[in-house]
């Protein structure tokens, strides 16, 4: 997406000060309150006020000055000549998202200063108007030879996520993540019927990735998209689409999907034959899976039941259970810059724990030569290799690894591990320009 066509001078004044005010409420609430960015921006009621030219700027602006926040405050802190960030927090977050538009959005910046100038009397800091004024003009003037001298990688991304992936990785491959990350993720489609994986990559201007998956720029309304509303693909990062088709033949197997929602897993398991018991903690997103699956005529296949998948137990064993366990996420930073802001140590520490209780749990769901596929979109290992190597040990004689093979996902033979599981990085498929992090082991119940 050219941010510069997106939002150039053509925008009229009030609707360029009111997308920016948007834009620094949603920046305050995920910043400030904590809330995730997906959530805030559901949650906005100004937000679907907006032309979608400019939700699309709001979207633009917020994600990046997520995704920079570290190289942002940075570039403050030497604007400020190193006195201490500024106050209130409101302040900050307004110079902050000045800096995105100046330097990572190509905004012009008299467009960028005056309006952050504007909003800064129009939220009642009058008296910081001059403040806003100055950092922001030597921001435009020596904002892009500082930039120059920055490390993005330690800058942007926090230093325990940092640590844990030169623990697990090596420190040449964890600069590699953490580049990767922080570039913006293209939009991928899965297509319901394989057959026609061809027509609709015509139709949408997309490649078709060696995993299947299709592959077009980001930018522009989905739901606006050819063949959305007639259910014939949903959206689905090329990683999070493997999964579901590792348990080979689906026609009229039953499937449990734990953790279901939003429901792109879902939707492959059904679109391939099964029939789907869907569940997830959240009545509110099983909601909008079922409605999902509406769009998708999918719902004759899939029954919903909310429920807590670390307790719940099935009437019956079953031969297959899905499991895309909650996670730090830290694979999705492309999508979801926020994740940097919101997740700690020790987040990363009791959702392990969780993933620990619902894979022995998934164990008692299990009938005899039954298949369990785990797995997380977190690039920390604990949530991945070194989770599953406690939980079979913990379950030596009923389970055991079923290995994946490259030919299974497209080939991609760099993406397994010498255990047979999967571990994607953000720069698989650079050529392509990446995936989200992922990681995948098949189980089988002794």
């Amino acid at each position: 997406m050219n941010q510069a066509d997106l939002y150039g001078d053509d925008v009229s004044h009030d609707d360029s000060l009111l997308a920016r005010q948007v834009a620094l409420t949603l920046l305050e609430t995920v910043l400030s309150r904590k809330v995730p960015l997906d959530q805030a921006l559901d949650d906005s009621r100004d937000l679907p006020m907006l032309s979608p030219r400019d939700r699309g700027f709001v979207r633009m602006v917020v994600s990046t000055t997520l995704r920079r926040l570290g190289q942002i405050d940075d570039l403050i802190y030497q604007a400020g000549d190193r006195r201490p960030l500024p106050q209130p927090l409101l302040l900050h977050h307004l110079l902050r998202m000045g800096v995105a538009q100046i330097l990572f959005m190509n905004v012009p910046d008299h467009a960028a200063v005056n309006t952050a100038v504007e909003i800064a009397e129009l939220r009642g800091m009058q008296r910081q108007k001059g403040f806003v004024n100055a950092i922001l003009r030597r921001i435009t003037r020596e904002g892009q030879e500082w930039l120059s001298r920055q490390d993005e990688s330690r800058l942007n991304i926090p230093e325990w996520l940092l640590k844990s992936w030169v623990d697990d990785y090596g420190l040449r491959t964890a600069a590699e993540i953490g580049l990767a990350n922080l570039g913006e993720a293209a939009l991928d489609i899965t297509v319901k019927i394989p057959a026609e994986r061809d027509y609709w990559a015509q139709a949408l201007e997309a490649t078709i990735l060696p995993t299947g998956s299709l592959r077009r720029e980001p930018g522009g309304s989905v739901i606006e998209l050819p063949g959305f509303e007639d259910g014939v693909w949903w959206v689905q990062d090329s990683s999070a689409a493997l999964p579901a088709k590792l348990f080979g033949d689906l026609n009229g197997v039953h499937v449990i999907d734990l953790c279901a929602a939003p429901g792109g897993k879902t939707a492959q398991l059904a679109a391939a034959g099964a029939s789907v018991l869907a569940l997830d903690r959240s009545a509110k997103r099983l909601k909008r899976l079922e409605e999902n699956m509406i769009r998708l005529n999918l719902e004759d296949q899939v029954k919903c039941e909310t429920a807590d998948a670390a307790v719940w137990l099935p009437r019956d064993p079953v031969m297959a259970i899905l499991l895309d366990a909650p996670c730090t996420a830290t694979g999705t930073i492309r999508r979801h810059p926020d994740v940097m802001a919101l997740k700690g140590p020790q987040d990363q520490n009791n959702l392990a724990d969780l993933q620990a209780r619902m894979l022995d749990n998934a164990v008692l769901m299990l009938a005899p030569g039954g298949i369990l596929i785990y797995c997380t979109c977190s690039l920390q290992k604990a949530e991945g290799e070194r989770q599953i190597e406690a939980f079979l040990a913990r379950n030596k004689g009923k389970m055991a690894r079923k290995p994946i093979s490259a030919a299974e996902i497209g080939g991609l033979d760099g993406a397994i591990t010498p255990d047979g599981d999967v571990r994607v990085l953000p720069g698989e498929m650079a050529a392509y320009g990446g995936s989200d992090g992922f990681y995948i082991a098949r189980l089988v119940r002794v």
